[in-house]
């Protein structure tokens, strides 16, 4: 959905003006009217937190360090939910970000992988990439950063757009329900999980590593708004060249004061492994990379995310807004690191500080009286093999190529040369027309292969993804189902034993990704007036945060979503 205008989403007063006339429309026409007001009028903004990597244990495990303001503060007033699992297989990123925006499966809302195989084009694509929505300059010189997201090392395009993205979100929702006068923004340091969030008839920004900047595609505007150029144009983040990230607080304080230097940690061009880590001079490559992968990143999104809620005006009249903010310091820092590192305890310190911040200036602009907060994340963390291993556990990490061979081996013996046409985590593609010149039964191929994969040590379960449906004997079955769309899935679904990677080589020493419960796990926390302060410890499942969030709000939930009500949330406020 594109503006034309800098001011789409201007006064509140012209918006009440639309409103009117809308309503003397409806009367004329014999049309029922746009609703005024959520269901609860208290409530005029939806503010969606996702930390990107959040295993769910990580909030109870620092909670001692947090202050008074943030991840402490929900927990003191909010309903934690602390036995919250995906049920998709392939935990990664965008599959998490728009579960929790849709309330859908991958099987649904299509985003099975942060990358997925292209058939028609016979290429990788990656998730929301869209030639038809190129990015908007927010300089003259712009010039290639270095890329080490190894899934947007895939994409064929800079164009960024929801398009792809196959049910309607949370905010799509409220869109609709509110006849386009409720304002839809996502925020984050990933493109990816702005966009998805935002979902098609929202807007989204997020941090560009090759300038420093907060940028959006020609998908959601022709130019930016006054106020994002004017946010740009402070350059925060060049800032802190010659700075460095150190530590919030004295390391003998730390849970995880001993963990931090261990040899095979992650060296990103200098950055070192102990503290403090240095940030660089902005004429190097890394150094908006580094931002990101450090507090600061997380700082500057909440500060954009202020200026955004000033400059659009949410929150200031009875239609509720949306602001989905996607902090993606934590995820960045675990990737070189891991989660049991002294830079993931300090990351989520200074994130709990990052956050009072943001709701302190919420509070006073619209009130947190009038705000519902939801948090949660896209997916947890394993920790690394290698510190596993000191640990004792017998792990280690997959190599593709070698999987990829064990699968033309099997090819070979079914007079198929080469059967793999690609294999890109967690699936794989075979040939198609390959088998088809041949007499073999493509079932029978794809089922040795699977078996052939399967056998290999490291390797849990290699399903077969034509025939999920009759597969229900194996524990996994249920969440590669859930994962699986029919054109943009592979093959053959690999899944790793607990605690092994299957990840290809390169910077990044640690990846999530898998159906094990320390990838799956993660927090719900839902904070609002009339919501008790209080721990669930049932099952629950992140595609039930769009549905609640639909009822608290008086709506229908969106179209796909498959996830329930979270009911103690709707007791505690009918009885207030």
């Amino acid at each position: 959905m594109k503006s034309k205008s800098k001011g789409m989403h201007t006064a509140s007063g012209r918006r009440k003006t639309a409103q009117r006339a809308l309503a003397v429309a409806s009367l004329l026409l014999g049309l029922p009217a746009a609703p005024a007001a959520a269901a609860d009028a208290n409530i005029r903004l939806v503010l969606q937190i996702t930390v990107d990597g959040l295993r769910g244990d990580l909030l109870e495990r620092y909670r001692g360090g947090f202050g008074e303001g943030g991840f402490d503060h929900l927990l003191r007033n909010g309903t934690l939910y602390t036995n919250a699992h995906y049920q998709h297989a392939n935990t990664e990123t965008i599959v998490g970000h728009a579960t929790l925006a849709t309330g859908a499966f991958p099987s649904l809302h299509g985003m099975v992988g942060n990358v997925w195989f292209d058939r028609e084009a016979g290429e990788l694509a990656y998730n929301i990439e869209d030639p038809d929505s190129p990015l908007l300059p927010t300089r003259e010189d712009e010039t290639a950063g270095a890329q080490l997201d190894p899934a947007q090392k895939k994409s064929r395009t800079q164009g960024r757009s929801p398009r792809v993205l196959l049910a309607p979100t949370i905010g799509d929702t409220l869109a609709a329900y509110f006849s386009g006068h409720a304002k839809v923004f996502g925020v984050s340091g990933k493109d990816r999980s702005a966009v998805s969030m935002a979902g098609k008839t929202g807007k989204a920004f997020w941090f560009a590593t090759n300038t420093g900047d907060f940028v959006t595609s020609r998908y959601y505007y022709d130019d930016y708004p006054d106020w994002v150029r004017q946010w740009n144009d402070r350059r925060q983040a060049e800032g802190y060249a010659g700075k460095s990230w150190s530590l919030l607080n004295e390391a003998s304080t730390y849970v995880l004061a001993d963990r931090d230097d261990r040899s095979y940690e992650a060296d990103l061009g200098g950055y070192g492994r102990v503290f403090p880590h240095p940030f660089g001079t902005t004429d190097d490559k890394l150094f908006y990379t580094r931002i990101l992968v450090s507090p600061v990143g997380d700082r500057l999104l909440a500060d954009f995310a202020k200026s955004l809620i000033t400059a659009e005006q949410l929150g200031q009249d009875e239609v509720p807004d949306y602001l989905s903010v996607s902090f993606s310091g934590v995820d960045a820092v675990n990737h070189f690191f891991g989660p049991s590192s002294l830079e993931n305890e300090d990351v989520l310190l200074q994130l709990d500080r990052t956050l009072a911040d943001l709701l302190a200036f919420i509070d006073e602009g619209i009130g947190l009286q009038h705000t519902l907060i939801v948090l949660s994340a896209d997916h947890g963390m394993a920790d690394m093999p290698e510190y596993l291993s000191e640990l004792g556990y017998s792990v280690g990490r997959l190599n593709l190529m070698q999987l990829a061979a064990t699968a033309n081996r099997v090819g070979t013996a079914f007079g198929i040369d080469e059967v793999v046409r690609l294999f890109y985590r967690p699936y794989l593609y075979l040939d198609e027309e390959k088998i088809a010149a041949t007499d073999a039964d493509p079932a029978e191929v794809a089922q040795a292969i699977a078996d052939a994969l399967t056998a290999l040590d490291g390797v849990a379960l290699a399903a077969v993804t034509d025939s999920l449906a009759e597969q229900v004997s194996h524990p996994l079955m249920a969440q590669i189902r859930n994962n699986h769309h029919l054109s943009r899935s592979g093959d053959i679904y690999v899944v790793q034993e607990p605690y092994w990677f299957l990840f290809d080589k390169g910077p990044i020493k640690v990846m999530h990704g898998s159906p094990w419960r320390y990838d799956t796990h993660v927090p719900i926390i839902f904070a609002a007036p009339g919501i008790k302060a209080r721990q669930i410890h049932r099952l629950v499942h992140p595609v039930d945060v769009a549905p609640t969030i639909s009822a608290l709000l008086g709506m229908s939930p969106p179209a796909s979503a498959r996830g329930s009500v979270l009911h103690e949330l709707m007791r505690a406020r009918t009885n207030q």
